[in-house]
């Protein structure tokens, strides 16, 4: 055995540098199934809309989605709800979704601008650095509020919507124990912004922190996955053929679009973000494998909404949107609202202008600010796409349309691109477009002019159900994707005796004789390495003192595969492992804390032993930084 290595500097432990190990867990399956649950009900919490659906374990084919909202717009379907959150002016939750959003409208201007309105506002989490319990959000009148609260807010009102739904159907009050919830999270996001709306869950009640196995987080492009290789041929449509499939050759195993050994790609596009995962069905179960670690970035659909008001700021001065958005917040939702239905008109053979309705506020508001007309702006801007229409509305010839979905659009596909160029995405079958952003006609015809007829591009009926769906059959059987990559490489600094020629001199530290090597990389899982679930890495530790309390081991994190050292270039403090050895002090001269950390599931797990006397030892890993 290694000998023990000195206590370094920082409170940091003294780590034991034992060799690696990586055990494969044979009772994966029974790690989920202490508890059982009557009902799985699935948040699909988006960026622009949001919804739930659930089934009941006893019946899990059957997956129902939530009842029809109240509200909606026109030429938009209402199986989900926007994903808009009003709070009073003294802070407190007054309405979601369509509610909020009627209501906030309906509010007197002098009146709305004491209210908090919040939209589009879960992209924080993966734009924000350094994410943590305290980060902030700004409502529409440019007030702060906390990120938990409102994330918190949103899953306590999906809560009692869901329960009252299932009260209603059993005919008596429907008791949340009895609820394993899922909720749905971007494949691309890393572990803090996970491990926050876990916390946002624990904040609303939605499960309690003694009982975190309630709650699993699912990534999006995962459940679709889930959802996609179950699709009988009539519930989708292919592309390539433009028809919807019906009636199956012998050779469809049952009229499945996937099949056993089939490679597939999974593009999950959304309000704010775009996942891409590689999948295979492997035999004999239907069980999936990843093949390439997840990948994406944002380029969701409010890319476009960020085209037009800058548009808009070329034609009326960014000085005046600015002024606009805080003074007359409501009647800005209230033109973004106008946009978003042309926004879904967009079409390549389109010929005919869009038209967006001004709201009389923004015409009236212009005169005010610029003390000339709308109509004035219109002429002199050198914008000559977008003209003036007489009953005041803005219109935008096709061509201008569709430039606002070009950078967007260009980003997905350069993604797209390199994903395919990569040796481990080769003779991809299909490809599935999913997620509310995949019903664009433009995104679907740049993806197969892309594509040029190399895979088959599928996509799913109920294009922004798919995720809601997957997420459900998730949650009945977590355990059915078997192997995935891990998106970064995690690791902890240690110390490693000293090897003349091999370690860098300014790394040299001696004590008590003893010649070691500081800031070693210690590697528990790389980049893109494939974990099966319930695999463990296995570390030893040993407290730097026998009346040490707690050992608190930094965990760091770097995008490339093979790190040195944790002073390298790109690696970045990401974590703390901590670790309570208080009352377990033994005889044992010297104690060993093995800890086993799980890196084959959603999210990161850990647990530890105390080896001598085989207590365990309260474990937790905390990604958010304080």
């Amino acid at each position: 055995m290694a000998n023990p290595s000195p206590a370094k500097s920082m409170g940091d432990p003294g780590i034991t540098p034992l060799s690696p190990s990586h055990t494969q867990q044979d009772d994966t399956d029974g790690v989920e199934s202490q508890q059982s649950f009557v009902v799985v009900v699935a948040i699909d919490f988006g960026t622009t809309s949001s919804g739930y659906a659930y089934a009941f374990t006893k019946e899990p084919e059957c997956i129902h989605t939530m009842r029809r909202w109240e509200g909606g717009d026109p030429g938009v379907s209402n199986q989900k709800t926007p994903t808009t959150i009003l709070l009073t002016p003294d802070r407190k939750f007054h309405s979601f979704g369509y509610a909020a959003r009627d209501f906030y409208h309906d509010l007197d201007p002098s009146e709305s601008k004491q209210w908090l309105y919040l939209e589009k506002f879960k992209m924080k989490l993966h734009t924000t650095p350094n994410l943590s319990i305290n980060t902030d959000l700004h409502a529409a009148n440019g007030k702060r509020v906390k990120a938990l609260d409102i994330f918190a807010y949103a899953l306590a009102f999906f809560k009692e919507q869901a329960l009252k739904e299932l009260s209603d159907q059993m005919g008596g009050d429907f008791d949340n124990n009895d609820v394993r919830w899922v909720i749905t999270v971007p494949a691309i996001w890393k572990m803090p912004a996970k491990q926050f709306m876990r916390e946002a869950a624990y904040k609303s009640g939605l499960v309690s922190r003694e009982n975190p196995e309630q709650l699993i987080i699912a990534l999006e492009p995962e459940a679709a996955s889930i959802y996609c290789r179950k699709l009988r041929l009539h519930q989708m449509v292919d592309l390539c053929t433009h028809t919807t499939q019906n009636g199956f050759s012998p050779t469809d195993n049952g009229g499945s679009a996937a099949s056993q050994g089939d490679r597939y790609v999974v593009v999950d596009c959304g309000g704010g973000t775009v996942d891409l995962t590689v999948h295979q069905i492997r035999l004999p179960e239907g069980h999936l494998k990843e093949l390439y670690k997840a990948s994406g970035g944002p380029y969701g659909s409010i890319g476009i909404d960020y085209e037009f008001e800058k548009l808009l700021c070329r034609i009326f001065g960014q000085d005046f949107i600015d002024q606009f958005k805080i003074k007359r917040p409501a009647a800005w939702v209230d033109l973004m609202i106008a946009f978003e239905s042309r926004k879904r008109a967009a079409a390549p053979e389109r010929t005919n202008p869009l038209n967006i309705n001004l709201p009389f506020s923004f015409i009236d508001y212009y005169k005010k600010f610029r003390g000339h007309s709308v109509e004035h702006a219109l002429r002199k801007s050198n914008v000559d796409f977008v003209k003036w229409s007489s009953q005041g509305m803005l219109r935008m010839s096709p061509d201008a349309m569709n430039s606002l979905f070009k950078p967007t659009i260009d980003h997905i596909i350069q993604h797209l691109t390199e994903l395919f160029e990569k040796p481990e995405v080769c003779n991809i079958k299909f490809l599935f477009l999913v997620g509310g952003f995949a019903e664009s006609p433009l995104l679907q015809q740049a993806v197969q002019n892309m594509l040029q007829g190399r895979s088959r591009i599928i996509i799913p009926h109920d294009v922004g159900l798919t995720i809601l769906k997957g997420a459900v059959l998730f949650g009945l059987d977590p355990s059915v994707i078997k192997v995935r990559r891990s998106p970064l490489t995690y690791g902890v600094g240690v110390l490693n005796r000293f090897v003349e020629g091999k370690h860098p001199p300014e790394k040299l530290l001696v004590k008590d004789g003893t010649r070691w090597c500081t800031d070693v990389f210690d590697t528990f899982i790389a980049a893109d390495q494939s974990v099966a679930l319930g695999e463990n890495v296995k570390r030893s530790y040993t407290p730097a003192k026998p009346s040490q309390q707690v050992i608190v081991i930094h965990v760091y994190c770097s995008e490339k595969e093979s790190v040195g050292f944790i002073s390298e270039p790109g690696v970045r403090k990401c974590g703390t492992l901590r670790l309570d050895v208080s009352g377990t002090e033994s005889a044992a001269p010297r104690r060993e804390i093995q800890t086993l950390m799980q890196f084959g599931d959603t999210e990161i797990r850990a647990m530890a032993v105390d080896v001598s006397t085989g207590r365990t030892v309260k474990a937790s890993i905390d990604f958010l930084s304080h």
